[in-house]
């Protein structure tokens, strides 16, 4: 009976992780928007990170965020990798979550990072923290509806597999793509300095707001059950990409204006 019961609550710990795990862009794509932040940082905040983060880049680090989440010393992070609010609300005019959101949790991180009082490590934590937040942030599912967590309770198939609509934004679609966070940075779309400025252009809020304007488009792509295939991927994939992109500049624009 014994043995039995620890079984029993290894699988719960295991579900809840796998659970938690998919609340986020799947490696592949905070990898992205990590690779793409490092292109556009300025030589002031390459020389602050490399040093806090020992040489690792944003794209290895990016990821830290969900692999803390096994950990139950930071379980007080968990909602901050998401905003939930009615479509017809506005992150200003939204019920906010009493334990943190995303907004918050970013704004913690600057907060410590820009603490001269914070300690390297303290400081290190909090950047590995905002780089992986601000990926999250333009994952459309993340700024989606209570009722069905973001799209995990919209169930359906990926290429006749069980899956569900989250899921298929933070990883499937991408990875299904077959290519690694490498390439897919190196092959996002060019840019003018124009564009990239008016990427940049705009508070975290301003970034909510519109991430929901394409939440919207995507929780009608799909119904429960649906089974999703490459026609999917064929029209949705390419906005997923540029999500990346934006997530990238605008990470870097925070790391540049940090340091």
């Amino acid at each position: 009976m014994k043995i039995r019961f620890i079984v029993l609550i290894s699988c719960a710990f295991l579900i809840t992780i796998n659970a938690n795990a998919s609340k986020t862009w799947g490696q592949t794509g905070h990898r992205v928007v990590g690779a793409i932040a490092d292109q556009y940082l300025s030589g002031s905040a390459k020389r602050h990170i490399k040093k806090l983060l020992h040489r690792e880049s944003l794209a290895f680090v990016s990821t830290f965020g969900d692999e803390i989440k096994s950990d139950k010393r930071y379980k007080d992070f968990y909602t901050w990798h998401y905003v939930n609010m009615p479509f017809d609300k506005t992150y200003e005019t939204s019920e906010k979550n009493p334990n943190g959101d995303l907004v918050t949790g970013i704004a913690y991180c600057k907060k410590v990072i820009q603490d001269k009082n914070s300690s390297d490590d303290d400081k290190a934590f909090y950047l590995k923290m905002l780089i992986h937040l601000v990926g999250d942030l333009h994952q459309p599912m993340h700024i989606g509806l209570e009722s069905d967590r973001g799209g995990n309770d919209i169930k359906l198939q990926w290429q006749f597999k069980d899956s569900n609509l989250h899921k298929v934004w933070d990883s499937q679609m991408i990875d299904g793509f077959n290519m690694s966070y490498s390439e897919l940075a190196n092959n996002a779309e060019y840019l003018t300095r124009k564009q990239v400025k008016a990427i940049q252009e705009g508070t975290v809020i301003d970034w909510v707001n519109e991430t929901q304007q394409l939440t919207k488009k995507v929780y009608a792509s799909a119904k429960e059950g649906d089974n999703l295939r490459y026609e999917y991927s064929y029209k949705y994939l390419g906005i997923a990409r540029k999500q990346m992109e934006i997530g990238g500049i605008r990470l870097a624009k925070i790391l540049n204006d940090l340091f």
